[in-house]
């Protein structure tokens, strides 16, 4: 039996054309890609970008989606994150659709699922670069933050009943702007329940010199960690350092924890430095002045 050998001549037809994105990261992504045509339902708790709300329906939260209309949408590929998203997989996988789930933790592995993603859509070599201006980015901002005398320490907060510290892309970003994580131990663990900090007395015990506030729905309120018992003690409540980053900039692992999440550790960092660190050094080197840290 003669079996016919189609040739494809264009790579980018044999990759999906029509994407489901369960979370925000990779409708960012492929927005930036130039490839947001290819977006047929995004998660609801999308956005960036802004217009992405306005243009595609919203068929998902986070550990739930609407599996009727994503069917109804026809779509050749989905993309989740996590085991958070194993069940809404599932269902999509036993009605025959092809289901992309990611699992990144570190910058690396965001990097890695970027060009993944551009890969998959048959945009490798214009990932790839921009996944070099990111990394160039990435590389200023930590040979700054190398050159810091003092590097402070940080509290993440990811939510606020119970305590959840940082996730690890975070707190290696804190490193990366010149901080240290106050608890980089649990940074390791990419389960959310193991991250919990069960009493206060560990944060207060490590007196963080920042605290940044990352409260996923919700605004932080600086002024309600500041009244909680015992924290009068901590020096970052003594000293005002207290600092929100939107999750959507930092919690979500893709360009926008890389650029826009960074730039703002980068800034509240370096503005501790200026304060804190460059005042301190003069003040020493006045008659009668003291040591800095």
């Amino acid at each position: 039996m003669k079996v016919d050998v189609v040739t494809f001549t264009d790579l980018a037809a044999l990759s999906p054309q029509r994407i489901v994105c369960l979370t925000e990261e990779t409708t960012e992504w492929l927005y930036l890609l130039g490839q947001e045509a290819r977006i047929v339902g995004i998660s609801g708790y999308t956005v960036r970008p802004k217009r992405a709300r306005a243009e595609k329906p919203r068929v998902s939260a986070f550990t739930s989606a609407k599996i009727d209309q994503i069917l109804a949408l026809a779509p050749d590929c989905v993309f989740g994150f996590s085991d958070m998203q194993a069940d809404i997989a599932a269902a999509l996988i036993r009605a025959g659709v092809q289901v992309t789930v990611f699992n990144q933790r570190s910058v690396a592995e965001i990097l890695g699922v970027l060009y993944q993603v551009a890969a998959l859509v048959g945009q490798a070599q214009e990932g790839l670069a921009l996944i070099e201006k990111m990394q160039q980015s990435i590389q200023s901002v930590q040979a700054l933050g190398a050159g810091f005398s003092y590097k402070p320490k940080v509290y993440f907060e990811e939510w606020d009943t119970p305590r959840i510290s940082a996730i690890r892309w975070v707190s290696e970003l804190i490193g990366i702007a010149g901080g240290q994580d106050i608890f980089p131990e649990l940074a390791a663990q990419p389960l959310g329940k193991h991250r919990i900090l069960a009493d206060d007395s560990q944060i207060i015990a490590r007196n963080p010199d920042i605290i940044i506030g990352s409260w996923c729905g919700k605004k932080f309120r600086p002024e309600n960690v500041a009244a909680r018992p015992g924290w009068q003690d901590v020096k970052a409540v003594q000293t005002g350092q207290m600092f929100e980053i939107k999750s959507a900039d930092i919690l979500q692992p893709g360009p926008a924890a890389l650029t826009d999440g960074l730039a703002q550790l980068h800034r509240i960092i370096m503005e501790w430095q200026r304060q804190f660190v460059v005042e301190a050094a003069r003040a020493a080197d006045r008659p009668g002045g003291g040591h800095a840290r």
